[in-house]
């Protein structure tokens, strides 16, 4: 049983509906927490555990507003990630320049820290993509028997 904390960065809700949507999949085998306010000093980062960022994209390519604050802990500290391992489920649009910029970032960031990239970065069209629940799905079921 892994322990996984699902980090939600949102402005209107579509991560979050993704983040529980992930969590109802994965918490029958798994011990999961979904964290919508992240700060860095809440997880023991000497502990191994996953952590699947679901993050959407704000203005000119800017991290929602709940999970500004612990990106920028991230950036600041510059901890040691190695006992994290990760996968990044961005949300955008891909009308703007910046599709998915914040989950590209956070991805870049996690990796350079040290922390170990699961599966690749999961970008979804929040506009023609369908379901993005059901686009996020498929693509835990693509990696989700190697947590």
């Amino acid at each position: 049983m892994s322990k996984i904390s699902i980090i939600i960065g949102t402005m209107l809700g579509a991560s979050e509906y993704i983040a529980d949507h992930l969590e109802s999949i994965l918490n029958k085998d798994h011990q999961v927490t979904t964290v919508l306010d992240p700060n860095l000093d809440q997880f023991d980062l000497s502990d191994p555990q996953l952590w699947i960022i679901c993050t959407s994209t704000h203005g000119a390519g800017d991290f929602p507003e709940n999970i500004e604050p612990f990106v920028e802990q991230l950036q600041q500290q510059l901890p040691n990630l190695s006992n994290i391992r990760f996968a990044v489920c961005g949300l955008g649009d891909t009308s703007y320049d910046t599709f998915c910029n914040a989950g590209i970032t956070i991805d870049q960031l996690l990796e350079s820290l040290a922390a170990v990239r699961v599966h690749t970065l999961n970008k979804i069209d929040i506009l023609d993509d369908g379901l993005p629940e059901d686009n996020a799905e498929a693509w835990l079921n693509l990696w989700r028997e190697n947590i």
